[in-house]
């Protein structure tokens, strides 16, 4: 990936012409990617990853799905099978408001993943919640479609793909 964050925000944090939003540090890198950008994909749902892992078996064209997932720290919303899914099916990454487990296995995994915490408790599994809906968290509004990136340093939103 050839932008980091810093350099985006340099070169369009006071641009008109872009919408670039800067997520509040809350975030985990647990995944074996530690540096993704793609277009968002949104789910809102809590204490529930069924949606997760219908999304991740979908061919993901190299997006980032964004998990809304209220800030619970009571289950995990993602582990090493669901992210394994996430890799064989072309995405890019994966961004939890929420937790995730399986840490060690997931930092093996090429997969971008950035979450609140760990927790070892699964989820929910009845299939609740909204998928391509605007979510709100982390002092940030993500629209489906937008783009997202995603560092060491942090993440970015930006309102289209920009050129690092």
């Amino acid at each position: 990936m050839a932008y980091l964050t810093t350099d985006l925000c340099d070169a369009y944090a006071e641009d008109p012409e872009v919408q670039l939003r800067v997520v509040n540090p809350m975030f985990l890198g647990f995944g074996g990617r530690r540096r993704f950008a793609g277009p968002v994909t949104t789910l809102k749902l809590f204490e529930d990853n069924v949606l997760v892992g219908e999304t991740l078996r979908e061919p993901g064209n190299g997006g980032v799905l964004v998990v809304d997932g209220g800030g619970s720290m009571r289950c995990a919303l993602l582990g090493d099978r669901l992210a394994a899914a996430g890799r064989d099916n072309g995405w890019a990454g994966v961004v939890i408001y929420g937790c995730v487990r399986d840490s060690a296995e997931l930092a093996g995994i090429d997969l971008g993943v950035q979450a609140l915490n760990t927790h070892p408790l699964k989820s929910q599994k009845k299939g609740l919640g909204e998928r391509d809906v605007s979510v709100s968290f982390a002092g940030v509004t993500l629209q489906p479609g937008e783009w997202i990136y995603v560092d060491e340093d942090g993440i970015v939103v930006a309102d289209r793909q920009l050129s690092g």
